[in-house]
C-alpha cells in the first residue's frame, strides 16, 4: 500500500452529527475517523478524471440488481488511518491510540482479567467469564496519554514485564493538535446570503483542529483498477493521482486543503508503518489454555443482525447453523453471542471466488475452525459514525443524513482462550486470523480487516498480544484488588 502524508495548509473541521447552534460548537476539533479519509480520497479521484478506468454496478458479493447500470467508480479503493506522525528531526514515529488497560506510564496492564468474584452474583455481561480488575492504587493522579508511538506498542504487545516508557514515546492530543473557536453567521442555502430565510437571525460557534509543527496525518491508501494501466504506475489509481509529486486535495468539511505526498525511499513506496503484533508464544494457563488478547488500532463497527429472513447478512455457529440474531455493538459479529466461541475460520493457500450458491464467496485451500472463545472485554464508550450524502440526479437518489453508526474505539481490549489438545496451534490460527497482518511479520499490504462494516474504510484493524490473570501478574499486589 502506498504511504501517503498530508499536510494541512490551514485549520480542519471535522464535526460530527451535533447540532452547531447558539453555544454548540459541533465538536469539530476531534481527530478525524477512517471514512473522513476514505472520502477524501475518492473525490479527489473523481475530480482527477482519469481515463479508462473500471465502472461497476451497485451490488455486494455477486448479488446486484436487474439491469444495473456500471456507474460506480474506484471501488477498489481501500484505506488505513489516519494515525499522527512526527516528522522532527528528519525523522518519522508513527503514533497509534493507547490501548485501554494501560493506565500509568509503563507498558505493563493496570487493567487484568480476574478469575477472583462470583460469576453467578455478577452482572457481567454474557458471553464473558472473567471481570476486569484494577490493579492499581486509587489516585487522581493519572501519567497516561492518548498515543503510543509503533516501537512502544509493539513493545506493550510483547509484555515481557514492567517496560518503561521512554522520552517522547507517548504524546497527548494537546501535543498534535490545538483546538481553535470561531462564530460565523449562517447562509441561507437557497439564495447563499444571510440575515434571511432559514438562517435569519441565526449564528453557530465551531471547532477547528489544527495540527501543530511537524505534525502530519498518516495514510495507507491504493486503488488497484482491473482496467486503468499506466506506463510507470501500472494499475494503482493512487499512484497515478499523485503522479510522483505532491497534490491538493479536500479533507473534511468547509472545504478544507491539505498537501499529500507518497512518502518514497530509494523510489519505492514504504511497507505500512502499523504495528506488527504477535503470532505465537503465548501465555498459557494452568489448565492448558492459550491466552490471545486483541487490541483495536482503528474503531470498529458491529451491527445488530436481525432475522435472516429480513436481513440479507448471514452468520453461522461452528456447526454451520444459521444465527438468527446478534446483539452487535460492543460484541463482534464473529462471536457467538451465547457462549463466546469464535465463529472465524482460518484459511490459508491459494483462495478463488466459488459462484456456485446464491451469492459469491472466497474460498481457500485449507478452511478449518478455530478452538477459541471471548472471556472477557474492556471497551470504552462508543463512537457516532455518521455522514451526509449529496443528491445524485442521475441515479434518482435525494442524498441527505447517512446511517448513523456506534462504533467500538481503537484502543479497546479483547480477551481470549484458545483451548483443545492443540491450543497453542489454535492460538496462532485465531493470532493470524485477527492480526492486520496475517501471519506475515513484512507486510506490504493489508490482509484482515474485522469490522463488519467500512472495513475497505480502515475500520476494524487490530493486533493480538497476550495477558495473564491477575492473580499471575507478577510485581503486583494483590491487597487492593478492585473490579473495573
Amino acid at each position: 500500500m502506498n504511504t501517503i502524508l498530508l499536510h494541512p495548509t490551514d485549520v480542519l473541521f471535522f464535526r460530527d452529527g451535533r447540532p452547531m447552534t447558539g453555544s454548540l460548537a459541533g465538536h469539530g476539533a476531534s481527530w478525524p475517523l477512517p471514512n473522513v479519509l476514505n472520502a477524501a480520497f475518492h473525490a479527489a479521484l473523481h475530480r482527477a478524471d482519469l481515463p479508462d478506468v473500471h465502472e461497476h454496478r451497485r451490488g455486494a458479493r455477486g448479488t446486484y440488481a436487474e439491469n444495473a447500470r456500471r456507474d460506480r467508480k474506484f471501488g477498489s479503493l481501500v484505506t488505513a488511518g489516519p494515525f499522527p506522525v512526527n516528522e522532527e528531526n528528519r525523522s518519522r514515529t508513527w503514533f497509534f491510540p493507547r490501548p485501554q488497560d494501560l493506565q500509568d506510564g509503563t507498558l505493563q496492564p493496570s487493567f487484568v482479567p480476574t478469575a477472583a468474584f462470583d460469576l453467578i452474583q455478577s452482572s457481567l455481561r454474557d458471553p464473558l467469564q472473567y471481570a476486569i480488575a484494577n490493579a492499581q492504587l486509587p489516585s487522581k493522579d493519572s501519567d497516561i496519554k492518548a498515543w503510543l508511538c509503533k516501537e512502544a506498542f509493539e513493545r506493550y504487545l510483547e509484555a515481557v514485564g514492567d517496560e518503561v516508557l521512554r522520552e517522547g514515546e507517548a504524546v497527548d492530543d494537546s501535543d498534535i493538535f490545538d483546538h481553535e473557536h470561531s462564530v460565523g453567521i449562517a447562509i441561507d442555502p437557497d439564495t447563499d446570503t444571510t440575515g434571511q430565510g432559514d438562517a435569519a437571525g441565526k449564528i453557530y460557534s465551531a471547532q477547528y483542529l489544527r495540527l501543530r509543527n511537524d505534525w502530519r496525518l498518516g495514510v495507507l491508501a491504493k486503488a488497484e483498477d482491473k482496467r486503468f494501466r499506466h506506463d510507470r504506475h501500472g494499475n494503482d489509481l493512487v499512484r497515478a493521482l499523485f503522479n510522483g509529486g505532491q497534490r491538493r486535495i479536500v479533507v473534511g468539511g468547509q472545504q478544507r486543503i491539505c498537501t499529500a505526498e507518497i512518502v518514497h525511499s530509494n523510489g519505492v513506496p514504504l511497507d505500512p508503518q502499523l504495528p506488527i503484533g504477535k503470532i505465537g508464544g503465548f501465555h498459557k494457563s494452568k489448565s492448558g489454555d492459550v491466552f490471545v488478547k486483541w487490541v483495536l488500532l482503528s474503531p470498529a463497527v458491529w451491527p445488530e443482525i436481525l432475522d435472516k429472513a429480513k436481513d440479507s447478512k448471514q452468520i453461522f455457529d461452528g456447526n454451520g447453523q444459521v444465527i438468527h440474531h446478534h446483539p452487535g455493538g460492543w460484541l463482534p459479529n464473529w462471536v457467538n453471542a451465547d457462549d463466546g466461541s469464535v465463529l472465524l475460520r482460518h484459511r490459508a493457500g491459494d483462495r478463488s471466488r466459488d459462484y456456485s450458491g446464491p451469492k459469491a464467496r472466497r474460498i481457500s485451500r485449507v478452511d478449518e475452525p478455530i478452538c477459541a472463545r471471548l472471556v472477557s472485554a474492556l471497551v470504552p464508550k462508543p463512537l457516532v459514525v455518521t455522514g451526509w450524502a449529496l443528491p445524485d440526479e442521475a441515479a434518482d437518489e435525494q442524498g441527505g443524513a447517512q446511517s448513523t453508526h456506534l462504533a467500538v474505539p481503537a484502543g479497546a481490549v479483547y480477551y481470549f482462550e484458545a483451548y483443545g489438545d492443540k491450543a497453542e496451534q489454535e492460538a496462532e490460527k485465531l493470532a493470524t486470523t485477527l492480526n492486520w497482518h496475517g501471519a506475515d511479520t513484512a507486510p506490504a499490504t493489508i490482509k484482515n480487516r474485522r469490522s463488519t462494516l467500512l472495513g475497505e474504510k480502515g475500520f476494524g484493524l487490530g493486533v493480538c498480544g497476550t495477558w495473564q490473570f491477575y492473580e499471575d501478574v507478577a510485581g503486583r499486589s494483590k491487597t487492593h484488588l478492585s473490579d473495573s
